[in-house]
C-alpha cells in the first residue's frame, strides 16, 4: 500500500493510540488459537506473545505456532519499551524444560522458540535451563528446530557457552535499538554486552545461525539505523529484523515516529545488500515473524540433524 500522507499519521499526543492504516491486526480468534491457549494453561506455560502483548499473537497462535517464556513472567530488569512486568523473580523451575518440550510434541512443531526474561539475580542467567530444553525438544520433537532468544547474560562467555554447546539452530539476541539511545531504551543492558554475545556466539559456533532485531520509532534517526545494522552485519549477524515500536501504555516510552512500508522495504534492500542472509521488515515484524521460514531456508545445522536423524539405525 503506497503511503503518500505518512506526515499526516505521525503521532499524536492527544490521541495516543491512533494507528497509521498500514498498522492493523485482527484480534484472536478459531478453534487452533483456542487449542495453543489451554495448553499453555494446561501445563503452566508463560509466552512472550501474551506476556509483550506482540501483534502477530492472533496470526501464530492460529498457525498452531507460539514463543514460549521460561524462568517465569517476572523480569529482573525494566526496559522503557517492555509489557513483561518487572521484580523479584520467583525461584527456578527446573521441570519447566520438560513442560516445554511436551507441549512442542503435543503441537506437533517443527520449529520452536524459546525465550526467557533476564535472570540477573543468578550468575548463569538462567543459560541451564536454555540447555536443558533445547536437548529435551530433541528427546520428543526429533527433527524440530529450535530458534533461542537469549538475555545478553551481562557479557558472560561461560554463560553463552552453555547454551551454544546444546547447538540451538538459531541464537537470537535483539540490539532493539541504536546505540545513542541504548541506556535510554534498555537502562540496566549494556551495548557491548549486545554485541558481544553475538560475536562471541557466531566464533562458538559457526554453523549456528545467528540473529538481532531493531525497534523503529523510539527517537532514532533514519542513518542510525543504518550504522546499527552494518555493525549487525560486521560481527557476520546472519538474520536481521526489523519492526514498528508500539507503544503498550501511556508509562512506557512514546511512539516518536511511524515508518511508512517504503521506508520498511528500503532497509530490507540495504540490509541484503550488506550481506544479511535474511531480514524481516515490516511494520508489525517482531522477533519469532517467520522464524520457521529463515531456518528451513538458511540452517546447515538442521540439515545435518535431520539428515543424522535418517541415517541414524534404528533401535529394537
Amino acid at each position: 500500500m503506497p503511503v503518500t500522507d505518512a506526515a499526516d499519521w505521525q503521532p499524536d499526543p492527544k490521541h495516543p493510540r491512533r494507528r497509521p492504516p498500514w498498522i492493523r491486526v485482527k484480534a484472536p480468534s478459531g478453534d487452533t488459537y483456542e487449542n495453543v491457549r489451554g495448553l499453555m494453561r494446561s501445563k503452566a506455560l508463560h509466552t512472550v506473545c501474551e506476556e509483550a502483548q506482540c501483534p502477530n499473537l492472533g496470526e501464530c497462535w492460529g498457525a498452531g505456532t507460539a514463543t514460549f517464556l521460561m524462568m517465569g513472567d517476572t523480569c529482573t530488569r525494566s526496559c522503557g519499551f517492555c509489557d513483561i512486568k518487572t521484580g523479584r523473580p520467583s525461584p527456578l523451575d527446573w521441570a519447566e524444560p520438560n513442560r516445554i518440550a511436551q507441549s512442542v510434541r503435543a503441537m506437533n512443531l517443527q520449529h520452536v522458540v524459546i525465550t526467557s526474561v533476564n535472570r540477573d539475580d543468578r550468575p548463569d542467567g538462567g543459560a541451564p535451563l536454555f540447555a536443558m530444553v533445547i536437548r529435551r525438544i530433541r528427546q520428543l520433537q526429533p527433527g524440530c528446530s529450535i530458534e533461542v532468544l537469549i538475555p545478553d547474560f551481562k557479557g558472560s562467555e561461560v554463560a553463552l557457552k552453555i547454551v551454544m554447546d546444546a547447538q540451538p539452530e538459531i541464537l537470537n539476541h535483539n540490539v532493539e535499538t541504536v546505540k545513542r539511545l541504548f541506556k535510554k531504551v534498555q537502562p540496566q543492558d549494556n551495548w557491548e554486552w549486545a554485541m558481544a554475545t553475538l560475536s562471541n556466539a557466531k566464533k562458538m559456533d559457526p554453523l549456528v545461525l545467528t540473529k538481532s532485531g531493531i525497534m523503529l520509532g523510539l527517537g532514532e534517526t533514519f542513518d542510525e539505523v543504518v550504522e546499527t545494522m552494518q555493525a549487525l552485519a560486521d560481527i557476520n549477524v546472519d538474520i536481521l529484523t526489523l519492526g514498528q515500536y508500539l507503544q503498550p501504555s501511556n508509562k512506557h516510552l512514546p511512539i516518536e515516529r511511524y515508518y511508512t512500508l517504503e521506508e520498511f522495504e528500503e532497509l530490507r534492500r540495504i540490509g541484503l545488500e550488506m550481506g544479511f542472509k535474511w531480514v524481516e521488515s515490516g511494520p508489525l515484524v517482531r522477533s519469532s515473524y517467520h522464524a520457521d521460514q529463515q531456518v528451513r531456508a538458511l540452517s546447515k545445522l538442521n540439515f545435518i540433524q535431520l539428515h543424522s536423524e535418517r541415517e541414524a539405525p534404528s533401535g529394537d
